[in-house]
């Protein structure tokens, strides 16, 4: 109690977790630390330099599986996507009926 008699209580301590303050599967890593590497092996690579772009192909393999790993490289700046093996017949068919597109609309600019 305080000097007039009134109890002092404090509030309950909750322990509440914010939505994007998951515990991680892969265990505690501070912000910014990089991940441990992973064995991937090199199975293929070639490149293609498309007008002032250099792209990359790169078929790998790690103990999760294969995987097309396509580099865009523009005057240094890099961006990567991989698309597993699994949909590389997809990526594939995709593609393909993007260049048919390409080839059967007519450009807008001449």
């Amino acid at each position: 109690m305080d000097a007039v008699g009134i109890a002092e209580t404090a509030p309950p301590q909750r322990k509440c977790m914010i939505s994007n303050d998951r515990p991680s599967p892969h265990g505690h890593r501070p912000y910014g630390t990089p991940k441990p590497p992973v064995n991937e092996e090199t199975l293929k690579t070639d490149k293609v330099q498309i007008e002032r772009k250099t792209f990359v192909l790169t078929l790998k393999e790690n103990p999760r599986g294969r995987f097309l790993r396509i580099t865009e490289d523009v005057g240094g700046r890099r961006d990567t996507i991989i698309v597993p093996s699994t949909g590389l017949e997809d990526f594939k068919k995709l593609l393909d009926e993007m260049v048919k597109a390409s080839n059967e609309i007519p450009s807008k600019n001449p």
